[in-house]
C-alpha cells in the first residue's frame, strides 16, 4: 500500500465518489461506461469499508453551469442539467452515508466546497473512485496532490470508455500525483 513513501492510513482519509451518476452508469444511456458494473461493486464495497470506520464519504454529482464562458458545455455541446433525472447518482450507492457537492467542472475542488469540509474533518488523504478515470477522477486526484492531500487511486473502481485511457491515466498519476491501489489493497 506504499507509494513514493506514502502509507494509506485508514483513520485519516475521505472516499471520494465522483460522478457516479445514472447519465454514466445506465444502460440506457448512450453515454453509459464499459464495465461499469464491476466498479459500482467495489464502490459499494469501498463504502461501506468507510461507513464502518466513520470516515468521510463525499460523492460529487456533476451539472453543467448554465454561465456564458462555459467551457466544459462549449467543448461536449451537451448539457446535464440538474433537473434531468439522469443527473442523479445512481440508487444503489449509499449516500446517506456521506455527503454530496455538486460540481460544474472536472475538478471537484474548484468552485466548491471540497476543500473545505476535508480539511474541516482533518483529512490528510483521499481516496478517489468513480468515473471517468482520464477527466473528472484525474483533475481531482491532481488537484488533491496540489493542495496538499496524499492521493491514492483506485484503479479497479474507476473506469472511462477506453482501456487505452483508463491506462494512460494511471501510468500519469502512479508517475506525479498517486498511489495506485486496488479495491482489495483499501480494504
Amino acid at each position: 500500500m506504499a507509494g513514493r513513501g506514502f502509507q494509506l492510513n485508514k483513520d485519516d482519509c475521505a472516499l471520494l465518489v465522483i460522478d457516479m451518476q445514472r447519465y454514466f452508469c445506465d444502460e440506457k444511456s448512450d453515454s453509459c461506461v464499459p464495465g461499469i458494473k464491476k466498479v459500482i461493486t467495489n464502490i459499494r464495497r469501498l463504502i461501506k469499508c468507510f461507513k464502518e470506520r466513520n470516515r468521510p464519504i463525499i460523492f460529487t454529482r456533476h451539472i453543467d453551469s448554465r454561465r456564458k464562458n462555459n467551457l466544459m458545455l462549449k467543448w461536449w455541446r451537451e448539457n446535464i442539467t440538474e433537473d434531468n433525472p439522469m443527473s442523479v447518482i445512481i440508487d444503489v450507492l449509499d449516500t446517506k452515508a456521506g455527503r454530496i457537492i455538486i460540481k460544474e467542472q472536472y475538478d471537484a475542488f474548484l468552485y466548491t466546497e471540497l476543500e473545505r469540509i476535508l480539511r474541516t474533518a482533518g483529512v490528510g488523504q483521499v481516496v478517489i473512485s468513480g468515473v471517468l478515470t482520464n477527466l473528472c477522477c484525474e483533475t481531482t486526484a491532481r488537484s488533491a496532490f496540489m493542495r496538499g492531500f496524499e492521493v491514492y487511486f483506485c484503479i479497479d473502481a474507476t473506469a472511462t470508455y477506453t482501456r487505452e485511457m483508463h491506462k494512460a491515466t494511471l501510468l500519469n498519476l502512479g508517475y506525479g500525483f498517486a498511489t495506485l491501489l486496488t479495491t482489495d489493497d483499501i480494504l
